[in-house]
């Protein structure tokens, strides 16, 4: 059995009505694990076998929305018991499912120390698995680039483990990626300051995948079903993060959720020839800050965050030359938001602006009303544009 069909199946009782697990089934592509899910599996096998002498083969672990998928493990070491620096490896091949994902395949390792009691759970990277040089990212400078939803995962995994074997929940993990150097070639990793392989990514622990024809189609289906609902505000997110925002700024339902992924244009376009009273538009701030320059495809592979325009924006928000050219020079857009800040000038609030009279310029006069919400990795509002109506 794969990973991905060792995953739980929704019941016909308990299918979607809407949002992205609607979306997912209507495309027929099969999901598949983050490399946050799969170092986690790793990471729980290793310690199981490091306090039991047995590996659980296939591990089992919960992923933040409840779900408890299988992994099969492809590699496994032990140390004998007692032995000075002992330590267990575990490994785990990434499924990415239907998604063109260049680490679908690779090889993710997890090695688990035991630490004296106190130390809590330390981080580093393996060979593979980079880490941060450059400031604007959710970690620190030096950190390994595990991000702080995986490394939370391992954390609650490891104490879990640790109850049920009588450890302490101290260790050292290390986590490694079998050619992870050169895959990290294919993606932007360099650019942003991230060196010596891949990051261990996942908010989900859920890879979606995106077919474009497939995904589109999804979007115009779920605009048909919160119609013929009688919703009159719907909500285009980028992702799970922004449909809880938005769910907890206006308590849409699931049905007039959209999960528009990087297809902005899709959404606008479908919802001007079939329009409802209210848009609300909601998404990470450096994917907004692609809407707001004028782009509709806001994957990164075909569309990229314009410092220069973020710049321009922060002068017309009250930058001085001296800010204006440090976002203009920023790792990323995270970054820039976080200088802006410092400086009091609403940087969040002018993408979301900016994105709003963009969305608005795509549907033509259109009878919605549109709002644009800017959100941060771990779904707090960063910036917000006012309801406008064409």
């Amino acid at each position: 059995m794969s990973e991905a069909s060792a995953a739980s199946e929704p019941s016909a009782a308990s299918e979607p009505k809407g949002g992205r697990g609607a979306q997912l089934k209507h495309t027929g592509l099969r999901s598949g694990w983050t490399t946050g899910a799969c170092a986690t599996a790793a990471t729980t096998a290793a310690y199981t076998a490091l306090l039991t002498g047995d590996f659980p083969d296939p591990v089992t672990i919960t992923l933040p929305k409840g779900q408890t998928p299988s992994f099969a493990l492809a590699a496994e070491e032990l140390t004998a018991p007692g032995a000075p620096d002992g330590y267990a490896m575990a490994g785990v091949v990434k499924d990415a499912g239907d998604d063109p994902d260049v680490t679908h395949g690779a090889l993710l390792r997890a090695t688990v120390r035991l630490l004296p009691p106190g130390a809590g759970v330390v981080f580093k990277a393996g060979p593979g698995v980079g880490t941060v040089t450059r400031p604007g990212l959710p970690l620190d400078v030096g950190e390994p680039a595990i991000n702080p939803v995986p490394r939370r995962l391992m954390r609650d995994h490891v104490a879990a483990v640790a109850a049920a074997h009588g450890g302490t929940g101290d260790v050292e993990i290390t986590v490694s990626v079998d050619h992870g150097e050169e895959i990290a070639r294919s993606t932007w990793n360099p650019r942003l300051g991230i060196l010596g392989g891949l990051s261990i990514l996942g908010t989900t622990g859920i890879v979606v995948p995106y077919s474009c024809s497939a995904w589109i189609d999804s979007i115009r289906r779920g605009v048909d079903v919160a119609r013929a609902a009688g919703r009159t505000h719907l909500a285009g997110c980028t992702g799970s993060t922004s449909e809880k925002t938005v769910v907890a700024e206006y308590g849409l339902p699931e049905d007039a959720l959209l999960d528009m992924g990087d297809f902005a244009g899709a959404v606008l376009k479908y919802v001007r020839r079939h329009p409802v009273d209210r848009l609300t538009v909601c998404g990470g701030f450096a994917k907004l800050s692609k809407l707001a320059a004028g782009h509709l495809d806001l994957h990164s592979a075909r569309s990229q965050v314009d410092k220069g325009f973020l710049a321009e924006l922060a002068r017309r928000g009250g930058a001085d030359a001296g800010l204006a050219a440090r976002v203009a020079e920023a790792n990323t857009g995270l970054a820039a938001l976080q200088l802006c800040a410092a400086a009091g000038v609403p940087l969040g609030d002018l993408v979301a602006e900016t994105a709003r009279d963009e969305a608005l310029a795509v549907l033509r006069g259109a009878p919605v009303q549109v709002d644009v919400i800017c959100i941060d990795r771990a779904g707090t509002v960063v910036g917000r544009s006012g309801v406008r109506a064409p």
